[in-house]
């Protein structure tokens, strides 16, 4: 059976709230799931997921750097996440704070990767993002991006 890994890092948790939404999506299409907060998550680990789905704050327009962290020491895997899905989602105080920003510099790592990453035609286009406490049209974003990763990791695996 396929498996995704939710994982992202959460001050305030409201990316927690996101990740939360999107892990229930995941299940709700029949693919098993680990949400992990980031500081519980080893760099290794991430080869044993067919899908990897990252949440982060947005921070002075970027991820939060217990994200980037993990991403710099994903360099240690360098081709083995190849074919494997990603997704990606942010948080921000602001409008314009740098939420799609946060999230295409996610992608970009998982594309380095190999990942396959899949946009939408809907809504927020590279990955859900909220502006405070995730409301209804961010919470339907990610219940689209965890059907999304779903779809496409049952597909591929």
């Amino acid at each position: 059976m396929p498996k995704v890994l939710v994982m992202y890092y959460s001050a305030s948790g409201n990316t927690k709230k996101m990740a939360e939404k999107v892990e229930e999506a995941i299940k709700k299409e029949g693919v098993q799931t680990v949400l992990k907060r980031v500081e519980d998550v080893k760099v290794n680990e991430l080869t044993g997921y067919d899908g990897i789905v990252i949440g982060s704050p947005t921070y002075y327009g970027t991820m939060a750097w217990q994200i980037k962290k993990l991403l710099d020491e994903s360099v240690s895997l360098h081709g083995s996440l190849k074919g494997k899905v990603g997704g990606a989602f942010s948080s921000a105080a602001n409008i314009g704070g740098g939420n799609e920003t946060t999230v295409l510099d996610i992608i970009n790592s998982m594309l380095i990767h190999g990942m396959i990453v899949q946009g939408e035609p809907q809504g927020d286009h590279y990955g859900p993002v909220a502006i405070g406490a995730p409301d209804s049209r961010a919470l339907k974003c990610c219940e689209r991006l965890g059907a999304n990763v779903a779809g496409l990791v049952k597909k591929l695996f």
